[in-house]
């Protein structure tokens, strides 16, 4: 792969698609994008079971699109999965098969994830994005609604409620009548007086559309002589009363809607009137910017090592008022620890090194809810709070090997016998042991080597005898991974032996 070209692939609850740009100058220029309409909400049972129908048409579209992406590299790829994903009971059984498709890792995102990096694919296409907007993104099976001003999101909030699920419910098999019209209309409002009131309240300059549904509308009401731009209020009552005269989705004949879109067209229809009744809206304009330009721009600051990421952990730092001294020495001692175990690790863009750096400097966050069992509360906010940046699987690992980092180890038993995870663990408990004092003494003399399933741990006797409790403290851990059959061997070596 050349190294200025960077992909995205959108896997949209509707939509399925990817986007390829060419970075020049900090600048991401598209070249080309595939869209499949893979209506992966449409295969959602009540019970939020994803149907294999739905599962086969996906791995299809994932497959086409690993032609196109076979000669980019794992870092100039980053594909994300949205509110279907999120909410499928059987998502985890699909994305083995999805991602043995595409060839590529895939990340579920949280809605404000994925409201976040909406913005910031729809502030860079902006022509004065210095404005304070409203970005509001209709999707298949979310809506995303952001204020932002510069770049910077302000609110961001994601609603369960999309055009490809209000099309099939209030909509059934195309028929358009006012019942359902009122019906879908009501509950998105219902959804929308949730948020409406802080929004208002924080105010904005513009309105502004992302993705397929406020695309699809622009276009039929410029082209059928309903609005001169964009979408406004006017426009889309005279477009009800359309669409209620035609009474099925097959009746209908309006200049700009494309066959993929009909079907979800009245359920997307129904919520952005919800919107401009909610939030008293007149006018708003389309920007072609959406959730797969934003990855692109978020996978271009992690090629050029400015990852949001880092800056969340640091913000997580000092919102919980972490011992930053004491942070700082863990991470610099596991970090020494796994470059003795996995020397191909020492580098600044590895993964392993940058999710071991992540967990030791947000390990003991949760002594702000409690001392006792504060690295469970730690896990739980890892896994659960809004982290810009971190997908839910980025979320979910930190929150497993911040939990381990103390204690039982058989709670995290479960752990693939073959995953890195087991090395950052090993590193980042023997630094926590070994830091357990608090003082400032640095990185200590100690070794660390794979022995068997488990590890050798080498240290001089002259300084083991000096400290009791960390002695004891290791004992506990040889006890630890000796239960789990894994084995962690600490040897204290004496001066002479080691001469």
């Amino acid at each position: 792969m050349m190294r200025d070209l960077i992909a995205a692939v959108d896997l949209g609850s509707n939509s399925f698609r990817l986007q390829v740009g060419r970075i020049v100058n900090d600048q991401i220029y598209p070249l080309d994008g595939l869209k499949e309409p893979v209506r992966l909400a449409a295969g959602l049972s009540p019970e939020k079971w994803l149907d294999l129908e739905a599962q086969q048409r996906g791995v299809a579209a994932l497959q086409r699109f690993r032609e196109r992406l076979h000669d980019f590299k794992p870092d100039g790829v980053r594909a994300v999965a949205t509110n279907t994903l999120r909410v499928a009971k059987n998502a985890a059984d699909f994305l083995i098969r999805a991602e043995a498709a595409l060839g590529f890792p895939i990340e579920v995102i949280a809605g404000r994830e994925e409201a976040r990096l909406i913005y910031v694919g729809v502030a860079h296409t902006l022509p004065n994005p210095h404005r304070q907007q409203l970005v509001v993104d209709i999707g298949g099976g979310s809506t995303e609604f952001i204020i932002g001003k510069s770049f910077e999101p302000r609110h961001l909030e994601s609603l369960y409620m999309g055009c490809v699920g209000y099309s099939l419910r209030y909509f059934p098999d195309g028929h358009i009548d006012k019942r359902g019209m009122k019906d879908a209309e009501l509950a998105a409002r219902r959804e929308l007086q949730t948020i409406v009131q802080a929004y208002r309240d924080t105010g904005w300059e513009e309105a502004v559309g992302s993705s397929g549904s406020a695309k699809a509308l622009a276009e039929v009401l410029e082209q059928n002589g309903l609005s001169r731009r964009g979408i406004t209020r006017d426009g889309l009552e005279r477009l009800k009363t359309m669409l209620l005269r035609a009474g099925h989705i097959d009746n209908l004949n309006l200049a700009g809607l494309k066959g993929d879109r009909l079907p979800v067209f009245l359920g997307g229809f129904a919520i952005m009137s919800a919107v401009f009744k909610e939030f008293d809206l007149e006018q708003m304009v389309f920007s072609d910017g959406a959730l797969r330009l934003g990855v692109l721009y978020d996978l271009l600051g992690r090629y050029h090592h400015h990852d949001l990421r880092d800056a969340t952990v640091q913000a997580f730092m000092r919102r919980y008022g972490v011992d930053l001294r004491q942070a700082q020495q863990v991470a610099d001692t596991a970090g020494h620890l796994l470059a003795q175990l996995a020397p191909e690790g020492d580098m600044a863009d590895d993964d392993d090194r940058r999710f071991l750096r992540w967990a030791a400097l947000l390990h003991e966050i949760g002594i702000s809810v409690a001392h006792s069992s504060y690295h469970k509360h730690s896990a739980y906010i890892l896994a659960n709070a809004d982290m810009p940046g971190f997908s839910r699987m980025d979320q979910a690992r930190l929150a497993r090997l911040v939990l381990a980092h103390r204690g039982k180890l058989e709670r995290v038993a479960a752990i693939d016998p073959g995953s890195s995870d087991w090395l950052l663990i090993a590193c980042l408990r023997l630094a926590v042991v070994v830091h357990r004092a608090r003082d400032a003494r640095g990185i200590p003399p100690i070794t660390m080597a794979r022995e068997g399933r488990g590890f050798a741990v080498n240290t001089s006797t002259g300084w083991l005898q000096k400290l009791p409790l960390t002695a004891a403290a290791l004992d506990e851990e040889q006890r630890q991974w000796l239960s789990l059959g894994r084995g962690l061997y600490v040897r204290a070596i004496s001066a002479r032996t080691a001469a």
